[in-house]
C-alpha cells in the first residue's frame, strides 16, 4: 500500500510573517497613491478665505511649492493646516503665519480712513503636491 503522508495544518506562527508582509505591501501602495482627506465643511471656508495673488506669491508657488492665502484672524496654525488640506486635497508640510496691521490713510486732505488689517498664511506643500488656484 502507498504510504500516507500527513500534512500538518499551518500554525498561527507560520501565518504571521505572511500577514506582516501583506500589511507592508498595502501600506506602500497607499503611500504611492494620492492621499485623500475628508470632504471640506463650512468651517473650512471660514478659516481659509482666499488666495493672495501677487508677483511674490506666484513666484513662491512656482519655485518653492508655497501657497499664500488670507485666513481668519482667529485661526491658528493647526486649524489652517486641517482646513487647507480638506479644501485643496493636498498634504501640508509647514505653515508660516503673518499678521498685517491696519493702517490709517488720508482720503484727500480732509478725510481720514482705515485700511483693515488681515492675517495671511504661507503654506508649504509636501514634495509632489500641487495646487491649481485658477480652476474654473
Amino acid at each position: 500500500m502507498a504510504e500516507e503522508t500527513k500534512v500538518a495544518p499551518e500554525t498561527e506562527e507560520a501565518k504571521k510573517p505572511a500577514k506582516k508582509a501583506a500589511k507592508k505591501e498595502s501600506a506602500k501602495k497607499a503611500e504611492e497613491g494620492k492621499k485623500t482627506f475628508a470632504a471640506p465643511n463650512a468651517h473650512d471656508y471660514e478659516v481659509v478665505l482666499e488666495p493672495v495673488i501677487t508677483e511674490k506669491s506666484m513666484a513662491f508657488l512656482q519655485n518653492a511649492g508655497k501657497v499664500t492665502v488670507k485666513v481668519s484672524k482667529s485661526a491658528n496654525k493647526s486649524e489652517i493646516k486641517d482646513s487647507f488640506q480638506r479644501l485643496y486635497q493636498v498634504a501640508v508640510e509647514d505653515i508660516k503665519v503673518i499678521n498685517g496691521k491696519s493702517k490709517e490713510k488720508s482720503r484727500g486732505s480732509r478725510y481720514k480712513g482705515v485700511v483693515s488689517g488681515f492675517k495671511k498664511a504661507i503654506v508649504t506643500l509636501k514634495e509632489g503636491n500641487a495646487v491649481d488656484l485658477f480652476k474654473e
